[in-house]
């Protein structure tokens, strides 16, 4: 994964790891002991947890359809773009070998 340039995307992309992570712990906890998810404290928990991945999720996926590049290469699909987002050199830019 590439470093995000916008530190809020970045800070968005780790709360959702860590929220991904926590609701995780708690699924396998509800799994070891059945009687464990059944309080109402650990339903608002697991659905707060829900709630702000769905949040995050949301965020990141809104600033990657505005600043992705298209990855189809049809003329309908590059007029729809912004061009004023993409950068002028290209990401994964490999020099030019030449053959001898």
């Amino acid at each position: 994964m590439t470093a995000d340039s916008n530190s809020h995307i970045a800070w968005q992309r780790a709360q959702l790891r860590k929220h991904r992570a926590a609701l995780k712990a708690l699924e396998v906890d509800q799994l070891r002991d059945p009687t464990c998810g059944t309080s109402r404290r650990m339903q608002k928990t697991i659905a707060d947890l829900e709630r702000k991945i769905w949040e995050s999720g949301r965020c990141i996926a809104e600033y990657e359809r505005r600043t992705r590049r298209p990855l189809a290469t049809d003329r309908g699909s590059l007029a729809s773009v912004s061009w004023t987002h993409w950068s002028t050199s290209p990401v994964n830019a490999r020099p030019h070998r030449h053959r001898a």
